[in-house]
């Protein structure tokens, strides 16, 4: 890296962690993170749908939707099959089907516009339908459309910010599948709690992730950094000791029928990513802390009140690797966890939720972000990009779509795609894609 050294990074970060004591001071897609309220791909995806940020300078410079092949029979398979450009840069980043799988939404941190994306009508090739452009205003003033998550006929919408500082303040934005804003839940603070019981030091009112368990009317929510920070350059954020002060350190539990906080839990260090177990009788959800390195667990106790816990730590949290995101296997016995600075995919075993133990290390790129894992575990889809101004200068910064077959061993890569060289920009986010879904209809 040229314009941060492992140095810099540490001094920030150890700045920042320090700074949690006195101060309330993304990174991350796969079919194993989705509602449970969504139609599943259980069997092999036919498509990959990649949010991918413009790069100034490189192809029509534009964000875009690619859809690649992921299906081994076709000839199609580790190709790029389309790509649907939407104009300018607006700091592609997460994106999520509606419940009935028919349309993907698709945000921009930058711009607050919200793409709407219809992927039924023809599978390879995705129509964009609908922009949504007065999220900020109908919000109230929320600024970094972040997670788009399916509820029944409904999307619920994490924000990063807020128009009145872009600070890190924000809240959770409802609307109909068609489009329309529906309600704006603000995320609880000191000094409006809005019911929430604090249980810890911190009631920051950020935001960044949001993950339900609908059979214990539960809806959790996490915590990251606001517009200033995000959109800085990732060297000159590290450097300012003001920034560091301002990354989230909370998870918050709600009521998720009456969207209603609950409790306030300290998660020092920006806990990203909520990935949710899948069995019957799992109550509990992952998240993992970017600054500090740590597996978090959300879970349920035996009296039936929600606590969270610091149970593992990835790789050696003194050298910041900084986790990004995770994906739990189906079966909910492995968690894959991304870090940023070293380029690495790791896997835990969590069979005992509360003791997670790494199984597995392997280096995907010079960078990696995003991790997204088939329902049958066997293939997992790497990705590259951050965000645009925090990804690596230079030789290292790789944009790249990977797929790499999982034997329970060891994985095997089985296509990679050049972004830079396709003249793409910079690969985010991953969404699967079957025809499967759309035969009968």
């Amino acid at each position: 890296m040229k314009k941060y050294s492992t140095k810099m990074i540490l001094k920030a970060c150890a700045f920042s962690i320090a700074a949690l004591s006195t101060s309330a001071p993304s990174v991350l897609a796969d079919e194993t993170c989705q509602s449970p309220y969504m139609a599943k791909i259980t069997g092999q995806e036919d498509f990959v749908y990649v949010w991918t940020l413009g790069m100034e300078g490189l192809g029509d410079e534009q964000d875009k939707l690619v859809t690649v092949g992921a299906n081994p029979n076709r000839a199609d398979f580790g190709k790029v099959i389309n790509t649907l450009s939407v104009g300018g840069r607006n700091e592609a980043h997460h994106s999520g089907f509606t419940d009935d799988r028919k349309y993907l939404w698709a945000g921009g941190l930058d711009t607050n516009k919200i793409f709407i994306f219809d992927v039924h009508t023809d599978p390879a090739k995705p129509k964009l339908t609908k922009v949504i452009t007065d999220f900020v205003s109908k919000s109230g003033g929320v600024v970094g459309p972040h997670t788009t998550y399916a509820l029944p006929g409904r999307m619920m919408i994490t924000g990063l910010s807020n128009n009145k500082d872009h600070g890190g303040r924000t809240a959770l934005v409802e609307y109909s599948n068609k489009g329309d804003y529906i309600a704006t839940n603000w995320t609880p603070t000191d000094s409006n709690l809005g019911g929430a019981a604090k249980t810890g030091k911190y009631a920051d009112g950020y935001g960044y992730d949001v993950r339900v368990l609908p059979r214990r009317n539960a809806m959790f929510t996490s915590s990251f950094t606001g517009w200033t920070n995000y959109m800085m350059d990732f060297g000159k954020m590290l450097a300012d000791p003001e920034a560091m002060k301002h990354f989230g350190n909370t998870v918050v539990q709600w009521d998720l029928h009456a969207r209603q906080p609950k409790k306030v839990f300290d998660v020092p260090g920006a806990p990203l990513e909520i990935r949710c177990a899948w069995g019957a009788n799992h109550n509990y959800c992952f998240t993992t802390t970017a600054l500090t390195s740590k597996i978090w667990l959300i879970y349920e106790d035996s009296q039936g009140h929600w606590q969270t816990k610091e149970v593992a730590d990835i790789g050696d949290p003194s050298k910041i690797p900084l986790p990004v995101d995770i994906s739990i296997q189906s079966d909910d016995n492995m968690l894959w966890v991304n870090t940023f600075m070293d380029g690495m995919t790791r896997a835990f075993d969590i069979s005992d939720p509360f003791n997670p133990k790494q199984v597995f290390e392997q280096k995907i790129g010079s960078q990696v972000n995003m991790v997204s894992s088939s329902w049958d575990g066997k293939r997992l889809y790497y990705s590259s990009s951050l965000l645009a101004n925090w990804d690596k200068k230079g030789k290292d910064n790789e944009q790249y779509l990977k797929l790499f077959s999982w034997d329970g061993k060891k994985l095997t890569e089985q296509f990679s795609i050049d972004f830079i060289k396709e003249k793409l920009g910079r690969a985010h986010q991953m969404r699967f894609g079957a025809y499967s879904l759309y035969a009968s209809k």
